[in-house]
């Protein structure tokens, strides 16, 4: 009797199977723009922070996503034109983390959702209405504020007393908006606001910002040679797309110009530059995939909240320091979440 049972078990299991197989839906592959401001190489840490932060909530390429790349290489010129390639794509939510690529992504659509993993004062610059309701299809993390550029200018000034003249960079092909200084409402752009708090802070501490500016990659050499002939003595660079994808290039023109330099991104100082001072922007690219899994479980942007940063880096590179001639307080060092020896 025992044995004619599971005899009919078996058969009822085994008709059974197809059917119950078959009332199971296929796993959903859900299809991810990411726009990158550099080239892949330059961009790969980051990139892999947000692809650690999908794995950790159960997403994989090639199983229940798929990632379209377009890089910018350096070149904000190239956001409109790729913006537009991956809204035609028909993807499900598209990431960034740059305030450019940010803008042109809002021109491309105003239905896909956007992801920015970093980007400047998202309410000045027009991307939502408030932190706690962005409103719109852009919801994310905020990068620099103004507290932090701050920071720059107070850090220098304590490594090196002797800095006096410090020699601003940007990435403008308008410097107009920036002599209105005075004038908060004519900052269009965000390196305009942060200029506008390193002025004061500057004047704070009895310092002379100088501001030189470049219109791309081609004028970093001559930026150098006019902030060299007005004796800068130090250096802040403000973020940018070009300035980023020239980190090496900068780092090692300040080295050859024994400036000693602060940086918006660790990267930077890895490559050879004095200090850096900024969010950790691998923990927030991490961060940036439980936005994208929130909207992919049915969540809208405009009712996510933009969070800010909670940790900030100060990273010195004391191989640089010594080639400077230079001896880095105590109060610093004591300060620093990391020293490249």
């Amino acid at each position: 009797m025992t044995s004619r049972r599971a005899f009919l078990a078996a058969s009822i299991a085994a008709t059974a199977s197809p059917f119950v197989a078959a009332a199971q839906p296929p796993t959903k592959t859900w299809r991810i723009g990411y726009l990158g401001p550099v080239s892949p190489s330059a961009g790969a840490r980051l990139l892999e922070s947000f692809r650690q932060g999908l794995r950790e909530l159960g997403y994989a390429e090639g199983q229940n996503i798929s990632i379209d790349y377009r890089w910018a290489e350096g070149r904000p010129d190239r956001f409109p034109a790729l913006a537009v390639e991956l809204t035609q794509l028909k993807v499900d939510v598209i990431v960034t983390y740059n305030n450019a690529g940010v803008a042109a992504l809002q021109r491309a659509t105003r239905t896909i959702p956007i992801v920015f993993a970093s980007v400047g004062d998202p309410v000045a610059s027009g991307f939502a209405a408030s932190l706690a309701r962005p409103g719109g299809n852009i919801t994310g993390l905020t990068g620099l504020t103004a507290e932090v550029s701050r920071k720059w200018v107070e850090l220098l000034r304590e490594a090196v007393p002797t800095v006096f003249r410090v020699a601003v960079l940007t990435v403008s092909r308008d410097l107009a908006v920036y002599s209105l200084s005075s004038d908060r409402r004519a900052c269009s752009d965000q390196n305009c606001r942060l200029w506008q708090v390193i002025e004061g802070a500057a004047k704070a501490v009895k310092a002379i910002p100088q501001l030189h500016a470049i219109a791309g990659p081609d004028e970093i050499e001559h930026a150098f040679a006019n902030l060299i002939k007005d004796r800068a003595q130090g250096l802040i660079v403000l973020p940018h797309a070009v300035t980023n994808a020239n980190r090496v290039r900068i780092a090692s023109l300040a080295a050859e110009h024994r400036l000693p330099g602060m940086y918006p991104d660790s990267e930077y100082v890895e490559a050879g530059g004095l200090m850096s001072y900024a969010p950790n922007y691998s923990d927030q690219h991490r961060r940036a995939a439980t936005f994208v899994d929130k909207i992919l479980k049915g969540a809208k942007p405009a009712d996510l909240p933009i969070e800010q940063p909670t940790k900030f880096e100060l990273v010195v590179n004391m191989k640089t320091a010594k080639a400077l001639g230079l001896t880095i307080p105590q109060s610093i060092l004591a300060r620093a979440d990391r020293v490249i020896d």
